[in-house]
């Protein structure tokens, strides 16, 4: 996977994960694909959640690949802040961190040192991601529901979600995506088309409702 592809990937993620701060519940259009239960609890999911303006919390990324003999797991940090966007710090066996903006996105190297998205397509990609991921903090899930076919299990404290991509595009790339939560998004497993897994758990999730100046610096300057 190339490094394009590894930040799309990555960027994807990113907007599922921004789950966590719908700011209303969320419904179904009528012309996707959930039915009426799975609708309602969507719903009751995103308004339990709608209760903080950011959240922070640690996680475990662990990547089963099919070239690989053992899976490769990295540690780090999130940030999801509504009105800024999205901090990512990978902080072993690497450091790297991610910031993403509805501008697009900013990588930040272990020297510190700040890089855009290359290319003006990866650029666009990036940008609509990043849109789309704070349309989601938003609360307005339509997006989703017009990527893929989704369906949820549980309760609003302890529930299931699964997510089948619709569109080809999406489907040449993604098997598909689940994930757990209650308060707070649990844990993410994504299947990808060629049979790799990589799989998130999320842990020490803690509301946030000011950024720190380290994380105002990370930033920058507001879009």
């Amino acid at each position: 996977m190339g490094a394009l592809k590894r930040c799309a990937a990555m960027a994807a993620v990113l907007a599922l994960q921004s789950m966590w701060l719908p700011a209303r519940a969320a419904t179904a259009p009528a012309n996707v694909s959930a039915n009426a239960g799975d609708a309602a609890l969507v719903s009751q999911i995103a308004s339990r959640l709608a209760r903080a303006n950011g959240v922070r919390a640690h996680f475990t990324q662990t990547q089963t690949l099919a070239a690989m003999k053992a899976p490769l797991v990295s540690t780090g940090s999130l940030l999801f802040f509504r009105e800024r966007g999205v901090i990512w710090q990978v902080e072993t066996p690497y450091k790297k961190t991610w910031i993403m903006r509805d501008s697009g996105v900013t990588v930040i190297d272990a020297a510190g040192l700040r890089s855009q998205n290359a290319g003006a397509q990866g650029a666009r990609g990036a940008a609509e991601i990043a849109k789309m991921m704070r349309a989601m903090l938003g609360g307005d899930l339509s997006g989703l529901y017009s990527q893929f076919d989704v369906a949820a299990r549980g309760t609003p404290s302890q529930w299931q979600m699964r997510l089948v991509p619709r569109q080809p595009q999406i489907a040449q790339a993604l098997r598909g995506i689940e994930m757990e939560g209650g308060d707070f998004l649990q844990s993410l497993r994504i299947t990808f088309a060629n049979g790799d897994v990589t799989q998130y758990d999320f842990s020490g999730s803690a509301q946030v409702s000011e950024l720190t100046p380290a994380d105002q610096k990370l930033f920058g300057t507001p879009q």
